[in-house]
Order: C-alpha cells, then structure tokens, then sequence
C-alpha cells in the first residue's frame, strides 16, 4: 500500500511540474471568448485568437455584452473574457465571483485610467492636477467648460456632482455633453488650433497617441479612487481554467501596456485596418513579448509554444 501511494504521489508531482503533462491535460481545443463590441477587447482577443491557432486550438469569439457574458460564464456557455473593468462591473463580476463559477487572473492591461484630460501640449503647460481647475486665471483659458460623452452617462453624473458640489472650482463651469465622436471631434478642432481644451479621457484608446492625451491628477476622487484607476481583468470560467491549464497559463500570462493597447486601438479604430492584419502586424513586430506571454506554455500536443508562433508569423 505504502508503494502504490508513493507511486501515485509521485505522478501526481509530474502531472504539475511538467509543462508536457500539463498540456495533454487540456480538453478543449476551442476557446469560447467573451468579446463586446468595443475595439480594445476586439483586437485583444484578436491577437490572442493568431496566437493559439499554432498551438492547436481555435476560438469561438461570442459578441456578448459584459452583463450577458458574465452570466455566460457561470452556466458554461462561454470560457474567457478579456476585458473585465472593474469597477465599472463590479455588480456583476461579485455575483460571478460569489458563486465560485470564474476565476480572476489579475490585470491584462497595466495602467488603465480614466479622469480630466487635456492635450499634451496643455500639459507640458503646466496643468497636472485638477485642483489647477479652480484657479480663475485656468479656468477662463479652458472657456470654464468640459467636454465630456453622452447626457446621463456615468461619467457625465459624476462631473454633474462635481460641479454640485463645487469640487476643484468647478461650480461655474458647463458641461458639454455629447457622444463620444462628437466630444473627440470637439478635441480634434481644438487640437488643430493648440487652444486649451477640458475633456473626459480614458486608456486604453486612441485619444491617447492621437492627441498626445494626458490625464490629471485628481486628488478629491471624481473619477474614482487612486487617481482613476482601473483594473482590466482576464476573467476565466472556473470549470475551464481546472481542464485546461496550459492555456489558463498563457491567459495568465497575456498582459499589456494601456500604450500598447492604445496603439492597436487607433491602428483598428481611427485607422479603419484589417482586424487580422492588426493583429498579425502586433504579434510579429513584438517577439519579446510574444515570447513572454508563452514562457512554460506547450502546443497542444506537446511541442515547444514558441517555435510553432514563430514558424506561423
């Protein structure tokens, strides 16, 4: 008895520590990935669509809303999702996570934040907080007016309760309210004439290569704590992520800059490029970081991850 133990103990032990092991141990050749309408998580899940092909597996991209999708997740319709913002969803991942039907594999883009933007130029100008807002002197520069997205949004209630509460000076100030081309469009005039322009910026997106978008500190939480932060989540059904370890570990593993993204995001989304030449053009101009995302990841039927993308590219 004790040898049959040790014996079992012992294969065990290889099952985990062996990325060969590992890999024969996935049971699903196909990866079924959440993927909403939105650029950023359309070209993501687009390269990682190239990436795994070599490696014997497809991708089944399900256009679903993230409030569909986490419910997808949880009755094993669909397996992955890259683009869990959180707070934003944070009703909806907690009902997932309360359940024990996903598992959160942290953060595939570092450094996303939304708040008060300005150009670069506005910037370098010497406008890094919003607490500058309150000074009359920038206030009139700005045309004491911020332009921001849709009436009713969540971004534009938060400006409405700055300006209730008077928060950074901002009790005078209008709100231009429009959707998200019209406020851009707005910039792009602005930009073209180097005036001083107030908007609602995020990143990940194209606002940020395009109009060199910086976004200000904001000290009193408008836009969140931590200066607006926000996490971008690779959320993995729980059930997928334990029959399929070797590419749990690359999901793990497929991590980006918001510059990075927002690059691809302006290449797709202002450009107008093909998806799959966006994506295949990012992957082979990237081989570091390629060669991060697969570290100790195999094929499907055992071979070095690596060698397979690049024979691909």
């Amino acid at each position: 008895m004790k040898t049959l133990y040790k014996t079992l103990t012992l294969l065990t032990g290889l099952a985990l520590a062996s990325p060969l092991l590992a890999a024969e141990t996935d049971q699903d050749d196909t990866l079924r990935l959440v993927v909403p309408p939105w650029p950023g998580v359309t070209v993501k899940s687009e390269i990682l669509a190239q990436l795994i092909e070599p490696l014997g597996y497809t991708t089944d991209a399900q256009e679903l809303s993230s409030t569909v999708g986490y419910n997808t997740l949880q009755t094993g319709d669909s397996d992955a999702f890259l683009a869990g913002w959180l707070p934003a969803q944070q009703e909806s991942y907690d009902v997932a996570m309360q359940a024990g039907a996903i598992l959160d594999l942290g953060n595939n883009v570092n450094g996303a934040r939304m708040g008060f933007a300005v150009p670069g130029y506005v910037y370098e100008a010497g406008i890094t907080s919003a607490k500058q807002l309150a000074d009359p002197e920038v206030a009139e520069r700005f045309g004491n007016r911020i332009f921001s997205i849709e009436s009713g949004s969540t971004i534009t209630d938060m400006l409405d309760g700055a300006i209730s509460a008077n928060t950074y000076g901002l009790g005078d100030w209008d709100i231009a309210a429009s959707s998200t081309p019209g406020m851009l469009s707005m910039v792009k005039g602005a930009v073209a004439e180097e005036k001083w322009v107030l908007y609602y910026g995020w990143t990940p997106h194209w606002m940020v290569p395009e109009y060199d978008t910086r976004i200000l500190d904001d000290p009193q939480s408008v836009f969140g704590p931590d200066n607006g932060r926000s996490d971008v989540k690779t959320i993995v059904a729980k059930a997928y992520a334990e029959a399929n370890p070797n590419l749990t570990q690359l999901l793990d593993q497929f991590v980006f800059s918001a510059d990075e993204q927002s690059e691809f995001i302006s290449a797709f989304s202002l450009q107008e490029r093909e998806l799959d030449a966006v994506a295949h053009d990012w992957l082979s101009t990237h081989p570091e970081r390629v060669a991060a995302f697969l570290e100790g990841v195999e094929t499907r039927d055992g071979n070095d991850a690596l060698t397979a993308v690049e024979a691909s590219l």
